[in-house]
């Protein structure tokens, strides 16, 4: 899965229709409700203001509207598009003043799939890591030794009787780096 680092937007013209796309980094349904009321605002005169978002680590609350045009070439479309992205935690808004041609539901689902599609051509995604906490305890005479494999991780230390670790690493790495630390210490280590 993949997040946005931050605001994008894109903007078209399609048979006389403007079509502006906004794609938001969000964590709440509410953040969503709020950045829509916003668009809806500053674009108060648009015809439509369709939208689908994304939350949760797997993506499973989700949520999109046509805002009136016809059922099915919006919203669902937008979700689609964002869903092949892999992306999550995301909303993306497309705003449409009608040019006077109307696109049919073929064009609409084309016009709004390709809009949210080029918006995101621009916007810079991260990929999201699945991480564990690994809490290790060794003692002073070998901290030294597993210092350096420590260094690429996220650490929180605390020195008492024995030095104790807590890392933050990503799931993939966990067994590698487990087999390091126990090699370097001659197993002199614990890890919870």
């Amino acid at each position: 899965m993949y997040i946005l680092a931050q605001t994008a937007t894109f903007e078209q013209e399609i048979n006389r229709s403007r079509f502006i796309c906004y794609l938001y980094p969000i964590q709440t349904a509410e953040e969503a409700t709020g950045l829509l009321r916003q668009v809806r605002k500053t674009h108060y005169d648009a015809t439509h203001h369709c939208y689908a978002y994304i939350l949760g680590e797997t993506g499973a609350t989700a949520r999109n509207s046509d805002d009136g045009e016809p059922s099915g070439t919006a919203g669902i479309v937008i979700y689609d598009v964002l869903r092949k992205n892999e992306l999550t935690n995301v909303l993306a808004i497309v705003v449409r003043y009608f040019g006077g041609i109307k696109l049919g539901a073929g064009g609409l689902i084309r016009a709004y799939g390709g809009t949210v599609a080029k918006a995101l051509e621009t916007a810079v995604k991260l990929k999201i890591e699945k991480t564990v906490v690994l809490t290790v305890k060794v003692d002073y005479a070998y901290y030294g030794q597993i210092e350096k494999n420590l260094e690429p991780f996220q650490t929180e230390k605390t020195f008492a009787d024995k030095v104790v670790i807590k890392l933050t690493v990503p799931e993939h790495k966990k067994t590698e780096l487990m087999r390091e630390l126990v090699n370097l210490t001659g197993g002199n280590i614990k890890i919870d």
